[in-house]
């Protein structure tokens, strides 16, 4: 392959420059959002246990997602039909 065919054509190039751009918006709405969190008397060990239990949390209701399902499979009902039996929400 020639280095010709490695350089980006101009529109690809502006494509780039846009991506570009909005990560550096992106960045400074992180940075400003955690900023904000701060001077609200969080500390960012604290933001960070709280994504780590936000994540433990999601992988257990995957799971309680997934046995529901199979439950229901063998039972031959809708998971939804379970949900009242264990006294779970729609909205859980």
């Amino acid at each position: 392959p020639s280095p010709r065919s490695f350089q980006p054509d101009g529109a690809s190039e502006e494509a780039l420059r846009c991506e570009i751009e909005e990560l550096k918006q992106k960045d400074l709405a992180l940075d400003q959002e955690i900023a904000q969190l701060l001077s609200e008397g969080y500390s960012l060990e604290e933001l960070d246990k709280h994504i780590s239990l936000l994540h433990e949390y999601n992988e257990i209701k995957d799971a309680g997602q997934m046995l529901l399902g199979k439950l229901a499979v063998i039972r031959g009902v809708t998971t939804k039909q379970l949900y009242p039996e264990y006294d779970l929400e729609l909205s859980d």
